[in-house]
């Protein structure tokens, strides 16, 4: 591996969505699972069992909850910024016919285990610059939820950490509610 900072004064030159559509169109990334944060490719961590089984609860909780005005995504691409397309775990928006004028999100969840600091440390981020109204991120190791709202700027203004007993009321899905020891894995007793 060679010191970037060697390139100095090139810089490097970010990827655009429209340039990353066109590249997994080719099938370029076929046998890679990657997405575009800040126009840069980032490789995805393989799911294990309990993210599996967490995103897929979450998803058919919300489905069944929402009406047909709704559609809930899994792992599928979101374009948030011209230089980054995120695959949150579940995405809940509305649906739209015109692929190029995709609707706002209402809400995104990430689950995590080991992509925990790209979730919280990056991702939120253009979670917030995107406006969505709201930002979960399931942590498994932990055992609990972290619930972002109000979004400003770069980041959201209040957060908001739950756990097994608490009970999830998505801030634009009027009506939906998802108690969060229905997705959570159990933990396992020390021996």
């Amino acid at each position: 591996m060679f010191d970037l900072a060697l390139l100095a004064p090139e810089r490097l030159r970010p990827l655009r969505v429209r340039e990353y559509d066109k590249l997994v169109a080719a099938g370029v990334f076929e046998d890679e699972h990657v997405e575009l944060l800040g126009g840069v490719l980032v490789t995805m961590s393989p799911q294990g069992e309990p993210h599996i089984v967490a995103s897929a609860r979450i998803a058919m909780m919300l489905a069944r909850q929402l009406s047909d005005d709704w559609l809930v995504t899994s792992h599928s691409p979101l374009k948030v910024r011209a230089d980054s397309k995120p695959e949150p775990d579940i995405t809940v928006r509305r649906p739209t016919i015109r692929e190029k004028l995709p609707r706002p999100a209402a809400l995104v969840v990430e689950v995590s285990d080991s992509s925990l600091v790209k979730d919280r440390e990056i991702k939120r981020h253009f979670y917030a610059e995107a406006r969505i109204p709201e930002y979960w991120l399931v942590n498994l190791k932990r055992g609990e939820v972290e619930v972002r709202t109000r979004p400003q700027g770069t980041d959201y203004r209040r957060l908001r950490v739950v756990t097994r007993g608490d009970v999830l009321r998505p801030v634009a899905l009027r009506g939906v509610e998802i108690a969060v020891k229905d997705f959570l894995p159990r933990r396992r007793k020390a021996q």
